[in-house]
């Protein structure tokens, strides 16, 4: 099958796309990268998507008329993804931009996502599965996050292949050693794959949702490119232990959030607290630490050897370089791309796996990742052909990338 990948965070920067090809072979699902884009939204979209989001109030016509608009980002998203799958493609998987995550006292109520999925599904004229994080949450999970279904089967152990797609000539980490898959979107996520463990998987905190609050707020910039702002500044220690006294952090899992709690408001909160005007060099230098180090918590927390990140944050070297600071010695980081999975594009292949298991009647929730009661088959499908197939024979218990 080739399945067209969407996605688009909670940085709502535009939409990466990613076409892949997948065969079975007994237990193991082959994915082939066929190839990813990234489509930016543009400045008034941009603003549009700001305007919508807590703690701003809205209007029924302005989600009207954001869904539209999207719907039709993403419907030229998926017709880039089919040209990349060689000018067919068997299904999209299109989760939309989430705008509310709605969680109350830990528990998740609901969630919304637009992107106006009959547009993408008339553009492209195959079945569009949509709307993923609304079966987990019936079931009583968080609905997200959704990845660790990739990171569970990319990081699963082989014992005659070794994990995934290791470089030759790399040790690796021991076979019976945790590892971990970090996302560092706007929102920093993780994924703890351990032999004879359930897996873990959850929300950690901020990545890049308030260093680019921050940078458009303080140098009217999306985001602090390459982090060189950060790197000329200083961490300062009074917000850093403002900031990191937030209960969300102690939370246990499992837990999911988002922009609704952490927002250029809930910065202009901190700042406030301190009674006294920070540079914005070291607000961004102490937001990259805070990161950094609720990263590295996690990471030490759960006995990691090795970590294998994806998401916009890899393409930040001060952040980078921090992480690898306070790894040294216990857990060593990498990219995915040295799994054979482009970093930047990572969650896209991500949401094009859980559409092939949508597909089959496969669930694509993890219970002990989101909590939920049962594990569900995720997401919507709006037909633009023949419906889902029956369930396969054998559910597969690894993934390997084809290079």
């Amino acid at each position: 099958m080739k399945i067209v990948g969407l996605m688009s965070g909670t940085s709502y920067d535009g939409v990466d796309v990613a076409a892949a090809e997948f065969t079975v072979d007994g237990e193991t699902l082959r994915l082939r990268p066929l190839g990813h884009r990234g489509l930016d939204y543009d400045d008034e979209l941009r603003a549009r998507i700001g305007a919508l989001l807590p703690p701003a109030a809205t209007t029924i016509e302005a989600v009207c008329r954001l869904d539209n608009l999207l719907g039709d980002v993403f419907a030229e998203a998926a017709a880039l993804g089919t040209e990349l799958a060689g000018g067919h493609a068997d299904l999209v998987v299109s989760p939309g931009q989430t705008v509310f995550h709605w969680v109350q006292d830990g528990v998740a109520r609901g969630t919304l996502q637009l992107g106006a999925v009959a547009r993408v599904a008339a553009r492209v004229g195959v079945p569009v599965l949509s709307d993923l994080r609304s079966a987990d949450i019936a079931a009583g999970g968080q609905g997200a996050p959704l990845v660790p279904a990739f990171d569970a089967l990319l990081l699963a152990p082989d014992a005659s292949a070794g994990p995934a797609t290791e470089p030759s000539g790399s040790a690796g980490p021991a076979a019976n050693a945790p590892r971990a898959a970090l996302n560092l979107g706007g929102i920093a996520n993780l994924t703890v794959v351990a032999p004879g463990a359930p897996v873990l998987g959850y929300d950690i905190g901020p990545a890049n949702a308030l260093l680019d609050a921050a940078a458009r707020r303080l140098l009217d910039r999306p985001c602090d490119l390459d982090g060189v702002r950060a790197a000329a500044g200083w961490v300062h220690p009074g917000l850093l232990d403002e900031l990191l006294a937030e209960p969300y952090y102690a939370a246990p899992p499992p837990k999911s959030t988002g922009k609704e709690l952490f927002h250029a408001g809930y910065l202009d909160e901190k700042l406030a607290a301190l009674g006294e005007p920070v540079a914005a060099d070291d607000v961004l230098a102490t937001l990259t630490e805070l990161t950094a180090r609720v990263v590295a918590a996690e990471c030490d927390r759960h006995r990691v050897t090795e970590v294998i990140a994806s998401g916009g944050g890899v393409r930040n070297p001060t952040l980078r370089a921090r992480l690898t600071e306070l790894g040294a010695g216990r857990w060593r980081l990498r990219t995915t791309d040295e799994l054979g999975v482009p970093a930047q594009a990572k969650e896209a292949y991500a949401f094009a796996l859980l559409g092939w298991l949508s597909w089959h009647g496969l669930p694509g929730s993890i219970r002990s990742v989101t909590g939920a009661a049962r594990a569900a088959v995720l997401g919507s499908w709006t037909p633009s052909g023949p419906g889902p197939r029956a369930t396969p024979a054998i559910s597969p218990r690894r993934l390997r990338i084809v290079t």
